[in-house]
């Protein structure tokens, strides 16, 4: 006999929510704060949907819940950054993520302005974006974002799978050779 309780809830298109969210959790996912300035100051949160999606022009792509104070700001800014975090920044992942306003996670964090925008010190990347489109997304809005400035500093990322954090295991080992298309140097304007 089936009980309600043994029966799982459902969305619209027929998913048990929680066994999506379990599936998606095992995608491996860069983690960055996204950064936005108005007249209240700086504000930032921790997103892992970050994406590039084109090449020409230069697209970029996160996602907020439209419940996001970030969201409705970066919105009204109509430009934001985006700081790629490295292998050690868990901390300030963490602490981005966690509820509060968006001043309060800047207090005891190394920051400064870059293009008008809160950039965090020792990031492995930064990317400034002025807001291209937004794409409607059930629960979530995308952002699409045309890069202004990109910079990359060569550090492990910090990225966030099976709920924890790591990086990319051979990372260390593999040569690589520096990325010099469309980067610029990484010292504020």
């Amino acid at each position: 006999m089936t009980t309600t309780s043994d029966i799982a809830p459902t969305t619209e298109s027929g998913i048990d929510p929680k066994r999506f969210r379990d599936l998606m959790a095992r995608v491996c996912a860069p983690v960055t704060i996204v950064t936005t300035t108005d007249g209240d100051g700086p504000h930032g949160a921790t997103a892992s949907s970050f994406a590039a999606l084109s090449q020409d022009p230069p697209l970029i792509t996160v996602a907020f819940d439209r419940r996001s104070a970030l969201l409705a700001r970066i919105v009204a800014a109509g430009r934001f950054g985006v700081n790629l975090l490295h292998h050690g920044q868990e901390d300030l992942a963490m602490r981005f993520a966690s509820r509060g306003t968006g001043g309060e996670r800047f207090t005891g964090t190394a920051w400064r302005t870059d293009t008008g925008l809160p950039r965090l010190d020792d990031a492995a990347g930064w990317v400034t974006c002025e807001l291209y489109d937004t794409v409607e997304g059930g629960d979530h809005l995308l952002l699409i974002g045309l890069v202004t400035k990109a910079c990359n500093v060569e550090r492990p990322p910090l990225v966030y799978a099976n709920r924890t954090f790591g990086t990319h295991s051979r990372f260390t080992e593999r040569p690589r050779r520096p990325i010099i298309d469309h980067i610029t140097a990484c010292t504020p304007d």
